[in-house]
């Protein structure tokens, strides 16, 4: 079996696969004027997206999120997670969602397959809540993740994207929440695009002022497991809950990157940060066409660069992170 890799020796278990642009809400940082409709909206069907998994799976990938905007969206969202469960040699179902009726859905999410949910909460506090996603969910998406808990996922995980001036001074709030729940709170560094550059300087805070912060409290860094997304993740002897920090500007950030992207478009993205993307769709389209795809997919490899080149200011063609699933 030919296994995804790339000059650098990097391997890929894990694909982060988008299934709609779409958003039905406007976080300030990413959609601050809400998803603007293209005209083109003709995301990857069922089928594609089988033929695409399959592909994948066949070649090591053992992980899979779907992603967004906002998977859930998608009518035939429990359809696709169904399929992709099903596909031989995919171990490990993960979505990420903004908790958009996740008290009724979590059971349904479940059962059809998926076993690890990132949930995103930019702040505990329902006002700055409201600021920042435009809607007054907060206490919708929190019992959420109570749901997803009582449900049976086996990892249930936060999402926090770190703002100065806004939720720099939660620590202590989110501290408190993980303290009694087997989750773990990632915060994770603002990102500039290409329409954030504003927003960006304004915002941005440097994660290490959380993890000295940390490190103060007691914390301890923990041993990276295998298929991990990109935190360094922090426990305490103290709370059931661990901190993740995600930091993609420090020193050796891609260094240990495991992953790719597929958009809802079927574009093959080597890294968030890319000269855009390579289609896919055209090879997904018949059963047949699965070992040309394969084929593809390692030839296009050889393109992928050893970073990111965040730390220079080099945006690639990212205009916002839901154009690709973040």
């Amino acid at each position: 079996m030919s296994v995804i890799e790339d000059p650098f020796g990097r391997k890929f278990p894990y694909l982060r696969l988008s299934v709609t642009d779409v958003c039905n809400f406007s976080c300030s940082y990413c959609l601050p004027d809400g998803y603007q409709k293209t005209g083109c909206e003709s995301f990857l069907n069922i089928s594609e997206i089988e033929r695409l998994v399959r592909a994948f799976a066949s070649m090591g990938t053992w992980k899979i999120r779907l992603t967004g905007g906002e998977p859930t969206v998608r009518k035939d969202f429990v359809d696709i997670a169904k399929m992709v469960a099903s596909v031989p040699g995919i171990r490990k179902l993960a979505f990420t969602t903004n908790g958009y009726k996740l008290p009724q859905r979590a059971q349904g999410y479940f059962d059809a397959g998926l076993r690890a949910i990132n949930i995103s909460i930019d702040s505990l506090n329902a006002q700055k809540f409201h600021d920042i996603t435009g809607h007054d969910r907060l206490n919708e998406v929190v019992s959420g993740v109570d749901a997803a808990l009582e449900a049976g996922f086996e990892a249930v995980k936060i999402n926090t994207v770190l703002l100065k001036g806004i939720n720099d001074g939660e620590l202590g709030s989110y501290l408190d929440f993980v303290k009694d729940k087997p989750i773990s709170l990632r915060f994770i560094e603002l990102m500039q695009t290409g329409d954030n550059q504003g927003y960006f300087k304004e915002h941005h805070l440097n994660a290490n002022i959380i993890r000295e912060e940390l490190l103060q409290k007691g914390w301890q860094l923990q041993k990276r497991e295998e298929g991990a997304g990109p935190a360094a993740e922090y426990s305490h002897t103290d709370y059931q809950g661990k901190i993740g920090l995600i930091a993609p500007y420090s020193k050796d950030f891609c260094k240990s990157c495991n992953r790719l992207r597929v958009s809802a478009r079927g574009d093959l993205h080597l890294c968030l940060f890319g000269q855009g993307g390579h289609s896919l769709r055209p090879l997904l389209q018949d059963d047949d066409q699965i070992e040309e795809l394969k084929e593809t997919l390692m030839k296009l490899m050889s393109f992928k660069r050893s970073s990111h080149f965040l730390e220079q200011g080099d945006t690639g063609v990212r205009n916002n992170l839901s154009s690709v699933g973040g």
